[in-house]
């Protein structure tokens, strides 16, 4: 807790069994002189074969499992169960965070009493491996399109930031795919919420990635960031 807040940790996490036990200490080191900054780490076991829910209890995280495969089927499938927090994180379960960027998130949501902060890897830096050139172009023609549409630039899409719960649920969030991240985004402007980009560094992820590891996966990923950039 900070500030008085309840804060809940997402992950959502698919064969990530490798990297969880670095993803939950980081978020277990979220921490101030008046103890931890997170209060729920909750991991969303998305049909995983290699131990993802075994390892993260074993670390101290909660996992509850979501079998429709999907970042959005997983994200929702998590906020559905918590019954009352003051602020989400969403954290991916592959270690491409560490705990100073994801303070930072919570820590900027706080202070300058926004609704949703996002950390950004083009404000920061993008160590290299971390994201493929393809990742890089892609996401900055969506953000384009974003802007086209609403006349407000994301210089990214990245999947840690942090929202006031309240908020989130006026969202109402459809996706439940890849476009989870850009639809939140649209929908948060078109919700007039208070967001700030701030800087975070994007470390290779820990595992194969089921995105941009795989041709399919690339290839799925793009078309419903696009379907979504075009006419949610």
């Amino acid at each position: 807790m900070h500030n008085g807040l309840h804060i809940t940790a997402l992950i959502p996490a698919r064969n990530e069994a490798l990297a969880l036990p670095f993803v939950i200490k980081s978020l277990q080191d979220v921490k101030d002189e008046d103890g931890a900054w997170v209060d729920t780490i909750l991991v969303i076991d998305n049909a995983s074969s290699d131990g993802t829910a075994q390892v993260s209890r074993e670390y101290g995280a909660s996992v509850i499992t979501e079998y429709q495969t999907g970042y959005g089927a997983a994200c929702w499938r998590g906020i559905s169960s918590i019954t009352e927090t003051d602020i989400i994180i969403f954290v991916d379960g592959d270690f491409t965070y560490r705990s100073d960027d994801i303070k930072r998130v919570i820590q900027s949501l706080i202070h300058y009493e926004l609704d949703m902060v996002m950390g950004s890897r083009f404000l920061g830096k993008i160590k290299p491996n971390s994201m493929t050139p393809w990742q890089i172009k892609g996401t900055q023609l969506i953000c384009s399109i974003i802007k086209w549409r609403f006349n407000f630039y994301f210089s990214d899409l990245g999947s840690l930031r942090a929202i006031r719960m309240d908020k989130l649920k006026r969202l109402e969030l459809q996706d439940r795919r890849f476009g989870w991240t850009a639809e939140m985004q649209i929908q948060a402007l078109k919700n007039k919420l208070l967001i700030l980009e701030v800087p975070v560094t994007s470390h290779p992820r820990m595992g194969k990635s089921k995105i941009s590891g795989t041709f399919k996966g690339s290839v799925l990923a793009s078309f419903d960031l696009l379907r979504t950039a075009l006419w949610r």
